[in-house]
């Protein structure tokens, strides 16, 4: 049986002070659903992960932020803990590239704290999510709608409010990924093979191109 989400590209971005199971937990599952799976933060080197108050462990960063390009993935992951998404907030290449995400239409999943970089971006506006509660002034004034939910899904937007959320998320995130992705891929392979200006044969045009080869000799 084929993995959901297998040859599927899922970018994560995170830095030091992120929540430990809020990185390690979406990954794992995304991981067992067959994606290929790239962490990237700030610099090069490792992060330095937090269990609540206490360190936790290091994670080796795959990419740079800043030589990350959107177009190279399927989906987007924003773990959270307090300090990772504060700190991502205030750099330009994370909040461009959140942006980059959400302008494209693509998947994008943020739990607690991760929410705040989509406040940056602009991204929460006309749209309802969740978070750690005390973002919910921030997303308010940003334009957005909060509620106090497990799991929100708006579109293609998935969020969630803290580590008891991460059994739901996990889920919720490699089935509408996997969802996502495929139609994404469709709505691609259609438009390679019909251009705006040569739409899909129709019932109208395909029983004329018949006729017209009927009356051929």
């Amino acid at each position: 049986m084929a993995l959901k989400l297998e040859k599927r590209s899922v970018l994560f971005i995170a830095t030091d002070g992120v929540e430990q199971v809020e990185l390690t937990e979406p990954w794992t599952a995304l991981e067992r659903a067959g994606a290929k799976l790239t962490l990237a933060g700030p610099k090069a080197g490792t992060i330095q992960a937090m269990n609540h108050d206490d360190k936790g462990g290091t994670f080796a960063v795959d990419k740079v932020l800043a030589d990350v390009n959107a177009s190279d993935y399927d989906a987007l992951v924003i773990p959270g803990g307090v300090a990772s998404p504060d700190r991502l907030r205030m750099d330009e290449s994370a909040v461009a590239l959140v942006k980059d995400f959400l302008e494209s239409d693509k998947p994008v999943a943020a739990i607690c704290h991760g929410p705040w970089l989509l406040v940056e971006a602009n991204g929460v506006r006309g749209r309802t999510l969740t978070s750690w509660p005390s973002l919910q002034t921030d997303i308010r004034n940003a334009g957005g709608t909060w509620v106090d939910k497990q799991v929100q899904v708006d579109q293609k937007l998935i969020t969630s409010r803290n580590p008891d959320d991460l059994p739901a998320f996990c889920a919720r995130i490699v089935t509408d990924f996997a969802a996502s992705i495929r139609e994404d891929r469709i709505d691609s392979t259609i438009e390679q093979t019909f251009p705006a200006s040569d739409p899909p044969p129709g019932p109208v045009s395909v029983g004329h191109t018949r006729a017209e080869s009927e009356a051929r000799p």
